[in-house]
């Protein structure tokens, strides 16, 4: 089920894919007002991810006290982080997609500081096609600090993409191009390995990290960990199998 937004084409769609997350809703899209309005032109995107809480129930409170920029996605059952990003987007107009996680680790005043940086870098060079944020101070407790160097040292070997903290949840990156890429369960911890396979550039960009502002992760160490592991395998079969394509004339 979805509630579509009128009004003319924003320059940017943000994202935020939510289970479970009622206590943060409030406080968060408050934090994204304060950074983006004034600033950019954005529409605000929750896709409710099968909660079992009061999740939607507090995105539609919101949306009746007349914040006309959200748009919401309920989906019946969960389906998943990145399919659940994906939902968002096939909705979204804008023409850059920004992408934090709902939990509020990420910090919404980074959002108009990466949005700067890598329209600046795109008009430049029109292969550079998203940035990934590099959490210089990370928040998480010790099973996700663990799980996740031991996956990015494995990952890092085996796809070699260069960038320094894959595990960031804030991106942004030219919709048309996001909706390019292949879809699969946990792609979206690929996004700068799968841009580079078609030929782009992901730029990296230093932004604040912060404890989760309330309930509990969805993650544990069997879906961040094990899974990640068998997910990179995945990946670089798709990173030696793609072919970038360089069009030498084109004529209409």
């Amino acid at each position: 089920m979805s509630e579509q937004v009128s009004g003319s084409r924003p320059e940017v769609s943000i994202v935020i894919p939510a289970k479970n997350e009622a206590d943060n809703i409030v406080p968060l899209v408050n934090e994204i007002r304060t950074a983006m309005d004034g600033r950019y032109d954005y529409e605000l995107i929750y896709v409710d991810d099968g909660s079992t809480d009061t999740t939607w129930a507090t995105l539609r409170q919101l949306q009746s006290d007349g914040f006309d920029r959200l748009h919401l996605i309920s989906h019946q059952a969960s389906v998943g982080q990145s399919i659940a990003i994906l939902s968002g987007a096939w909705e979204a107009r804008g023409t850059w997609l920004v992408v934090p996680d709902a939990d509020g680790q990420n910090d919404p005043a980074d959002i108009p500081g990466m949005l700067d940086s890598v329209r600046q870098r795109h008009a430049q060079d029109a292969r550079v096609w998203g940035v990934i944020g590099h959490r210089v101070n990370r928040r998480d407790d010790w099973v996700k600090r663990l799980s996740s160097k031991v996956a990015n040292g494995f990952r890092d070997m085996m796809l070699r993409d260069g960038i320094p903290d894959t595990g960031c949840g804030l991106k942004a990156v030219l919709l048309q191009r996001y909706l390019r890429l292949p879809s699969f369960n946990h792609m979206h911890r690929y996004i700068p390995t799968l841009i580079q396979a078609q030929g782009g550039i992901m730029m990296v960009h230093p932004v604040n990290h912060r404890p989760r502002m309330a309930g509990r992760s969805n993650y544990g160490v069997w879906n961040r960990l094990w899974v990640g592991l068998v997910d990179v395998l995945g990946v670089w079969w798709l990173k030696r199998r793609a072919k970038v394509v360089v069009v030498r004339e084109q004529q209409r």
